[in-house]
């Protein structure tokens, strides 16, 4: 197995903003680790027994379901607590674990920010694989410059699912993907920017990153909790421009 390189990141501040509610929040993150590149192709296939045609590309058309099995997967083989556990597609997080998991989408943005403000964490044609590199798959890893935190691939090249729902009031079991990809224009590839998608779902410009840290709670972390989960699943409101409701 291909060893996955963690960054170990300082505790910190991030601010969050949800579109449809019009809402920010601040969250508070303890210290965390999170990988510096995406998944590749290699390690992915190396671990669940698929084949890697482009080993050094980020591993993409990867649902959500497979990247949660990635990570279960990983942690027993490195002999640690596996994070996740499964009810049919139902998965439970159990924060108090010390396995390998997604980050969840505060961890992501401080992540990918770096310290940064702005939209960018520098110049973007430096550091992201947009629609303005041309081609119609991702590129290896690594092939743009890293933020002040040493992370590669945050922004453009593929998308990554983080942990957080999307929107449960209107989208329901929909996750969370950030950071733009390959084909996208650079109006998308941006740190605030939020998409998601279906956790049964491949999309092909959508992978994926790894992150360790346990909590001291098993249902609450780093921003998450099944209990403000079940709050936003209550909230109604009208739904941004472009967004398309499940119902």
């Amino acid at each position: 197995m291909d060893d996955v390189e963690l960054v170990s990141l300082p505790g910190g501040r991030v601010t969050l903003h949800d579109a449809r509610r019009r809402v920010q929040r601040t969250v508070e993150l303890a210290p965390f680790d999170i990988a510096a590149f995406p998944v590749t192709e290699a390690q992915l296939g190396q671990m669940l027994g698929l084949g890697a045609p482009h080993p050094r590309h980020p591993a993409a058309s990867v649902s959500w379901l497979r990247a949660v099995r990635f990570c279960n997967a990983l942690s027993e083989w490195e002999g640690l607590d596996p994070v996740y556990s499964h009810d049919g597609e139902v998965v439970t997080w159990h924060a108090d674990a010390d396995g390998y998991r997604l980050p969840t989408e505060a961890e992501w943005e401080f992540a990918c920010r770096a310290g940064s403000t702005g939209p960018h964490y520098g110049p973007l044609p430096d550091v992201a694989w947009t629609a303005l590199d041309g081609g119609d798959r991702p590129h290896d890893v690594g092939g743009k410059l890293p933020n002040l935190f040493g992370l590669f691939d945050t922004l453009g090249n593929v998308w990554e699912w983080c942990w957080d729902l999307l929107d449960p009031a209107r989208y329901a079991d929909y996750r969370v993907f950030r950071g733009g990809g390959f084909a996208d224009d650079p109006a998308s590839v941006r740190a605030g920017v939020r998409r998601g998608g279906p956790p049964r779902v491949e999309h092909d410009d959508v992978g994926f990153r790894v992150a360790r840290g346990p909590s001291e709670t098993p249902d609450a972390a780093q921003g998450w909790s099944a209990e403000a989960d079940r709050e936003r699943a209550e909230v109604t409101g009208p739904v941004p421009f472009g967004w398309t409701p499940l119902r």
